[in-house]
């Protein structure tokens, strides 16, 4: 976090809530200028990733609701993983160049037009 933000949310923020992942969420009720909806904005825990920001926060801080709502959970949600791309661990498909670059053979299926047949 930059030390302006810091200043800012120390000023100015009033803290709404915090999320499993240790996210801070703050508001401004009264802007600088008249006409203008209330600020949102988070503090992240550790590394700033859009991703980690739930669904029930994300409508918040992006005025969908007026308070965040606590979202069903199932027995089939996966917890969160950090967006990998660019990374080591970033997903490549077999035949990737950083998988060898060796992709399985085509089946014998296919037959390639001709036009004389």
């Amino acid at each position: 976090m930059s030390i302006g933000t810091w200043l800012y949310t120390k000023f100015y923020g009033e803290k709404v809530g915090q999320d499993d992942y240790g996210n801070v969420y703050y508001r401004r009720p009264k802007s600088l200028r008249a006409g203008i909806r209330e600020e949102r904005w988070v503090i992240y825990q550790g590394e700033p990733e859009a991703s980690k920001v739930p669904a029930e926060w994300h409508a918040w801080l992006h005025h969908t609701t007026d308070a965040p709502i606590e979202a069903p959970t199932r027995p089939w949600y996966k917890p969160h993983q950090p967006n990998l791309t660019g990374t080591a661990y970033a997903y490549a498909p077999p035949g990737a160049d950083n998988k060898g670059g060796q992709r399985a053979k085509a089946s014998g299926d296919y037959v390639a037009w001709t036009p004389e047949s």
